[in-house]
């Protein structure tokens, strides 16, 4: 390829670039769903996403791990300093698992994985209405030791940093689903 080739060729990259960027930032701020950000509140008969949040009432979710989960959407998530009577209701439903991962040449287990799978569901209360539905999934991996103390903790921490990272994802998906609402 020649000098002049060469040139031309960079000179075609450098404006469909310039077009392409042009094109793009135009279109973004298009439109009723135009980009905006998400704890803003607008003019128009939007209350905040901070409100929206805290007009949620979590239902009770059986064991340990759905105990945690509740506790870090309830106390991490939601500002309880507006007095809001309950707008939605957020269901969660939890399925726990252990898979064993290393396996010694005795057949004991040397290390597992705690596995949280929860299935939501944000519903508004007054009609029964689903909003938002969905899904996460936590991991979190611990070793096996002689000692069943060690053992036992072992598996609580794993419980509580799967727990944890479920409970970040459901928080992220509901605040994009009421942030369209």
């Amino acid at each position: 390829m020649s000098d002049k080739q060469l040139m031309k060729w960079t000179h075609y990259l450098q404006v469909s670039f310039l077009i392409y960027m042009v094109i793009v930032t135009s279109i973004t701020g298009c439109g009723v769903n135009s980009l905006k950000p998400m704890y803003a509140s607008s003019l128009i008969n939007d209350p905040g996403l901070i409100k929206k949040l805290s007009s949620v009432r979590i239902t009770t979710i059986p064991g340990r791990a759905g105990q945690i989960i509740r506790n870090e959407l309830a106390f991490q998530s939601f500002n309880r300093n507006y007095q809001v009577t309950p707008r939605y209701r957020l269901d969660i439903t939890v399925t726990e698992r252990i898979t064993s991962t290393l396996v010694n040449f005795s057949g004991d287990s040397a290390g597992q994985i705690y596995q949280i799978d929860a299935k939501f569901k944000l519903i508004e209360i007054f009609n029964d209405k689903v909003i938002a539905n969905g899904v996460s999934y936590g991991r979190a991996g611990f070793e096996r030791f002689s000692s069943i103390f060690s053992n036992v903790r072992a598996r609580e921490d794993a419980t509580k940093r799967a727990a944890i990272t479920v409970a970040r994802d459901i928080k992220s998906q509901l605040e994009l689903a009421l942030h369209r609402v």
